[in-house]
């Protein structure tokens, strides 16, 4: 893969890096991360070519946004791409709350897809960010209001596209069902698929990318490491944010030890399987510190031989 490159997404002008940076993890996910540390981060993505940059208000109740926004803010903004997330505003005493923030903050997030709540939620976002405008904002988890969101978000997104608020119209999902029917709207640029094109589920293949590939709607794959287990798969290795079943474990080292014998590492297999379907636009990885993002930029860079894929089909590890 060629990390710097830019591809177009969807039928819109923005064009992102094959490789993006996810930048939950400085938002404090599952530990702390320092200011220091979290600019350091972006910094050595932007130095490595990175131009691609996702945040989202749930990413640390703020935090995310905030800590990039202090970097990307003194960026030549045309010069990179950055999307955030809608559906939920951070207030005081907010239900939505997740372990997996390490930071207290003084707000949690509350659900809203209503259209005044995008509207809010975006403008939310730009002060934290320090910014006037994203790029691409994702309609974000709206797994139990499809409704609402298919009725109020999305011609709500649909606007701001129209007034050039922003490029791009998309959903951020953990699953593949609804985001069918969200593509099936006719609203989507693209989606943010999370999780469901990996090497350990590939889901999305069987419906959702062929959609998206026929309508000219991008995919951005996101969650490849299947949160930890396709990075470094061990007895406690998490898969999707819980601890992994004792049957995906030995799935994934199955899988390592094919790639281990073209002498590839898991990690770049995890990073480049997903664009190896034509309607994946870009891949995003977290990184919580600098030496990730190298990595991740060096895992992105390895030449990866055809056989390697044909080897984990024919062992029936792959889709």
């Amino acid at each position: 893969m060629n990390v710097t490159e830019t591809v177009p997404i969807g039928k819109t002008d923005v064009r992102v890096t094959r490789l993006g940076l996810g930048l939950a993890p400085i938002g404090g996910l599952y530990a702390p991360v320092s200011e220091a540390q979290a600019r350091a981060t972006v910094e050595k993505a932007w130095d490595l070519g990175i131009r691609y940059f996702d945040v989202a208000p749930l990413y640390g109740n703020g935090l995310s946004e905030t800590r990039a926004g202090a970097v990307l803010r003194d960026k030549p903004r045309e010069s990179f791409v950055l999307s955030t997330k809608v559906g939920r505003v951070l207030r005081a005493g907010g239900a939505d709350r997740q372990r997996i923030w390490a930071e207290p903050v003084e707000v949690t997030p509350v659900f809203d897809f209503s259209a005044d709540g995008v509207r809010t939620s975006y403008a939310e976002s730009l002060t934290r960010l320090g910014l006037d405008r994203a790029d691409l904002l994702h309609v974000h988890d709206p797994d139990d209001f499809f409704a609402q969101a298919a009725a109020e978000a999305l011609p709500a997104l649909v606007d701001l596209r129209e007034q050039g608020r922003i490029s791009g119209v998309s959903v951020g999902m953990n699953q593949t069902g609804l985001p069918v029917e969200f593509v099936r709207t006719g609203m989507l640029d693209c989606v943010l698929e999370a999780g469901r094109y990996t090497l350990l589920d590939q889901s999305a293949g069987a419906e959702l990318l062929p959609l998206c590939l026929s309508l000219g709607v991008s995919v951005i794959a996101a969650g490849v490491f299947n949160s930890g287990i396709l990075a470094d798969p061990r007895p406690d290795s998490t898969y999707d944010y819980s601890p992994a079943s004792p049957s995906l474990i030995e799935r994934a080292l199955a899988v390592q030890a094919v790639c281990s014998s073209h002498g590839v590492p898991l990690r770049a297999a995890a990073i480049q399987f997903p664009l190896t379907h034509p309607a994946v636009a870009c891949v995003l990885v977290g990184a919580r510190s600098p030496e990730e993002v190298s990595d991740a930029v060096e895992m992105a860079s390895i030449s990866i031989p055809s056989a390697l894929w044909s080897d984990l089909r024919s062992a029936g590890l792959l889709s």
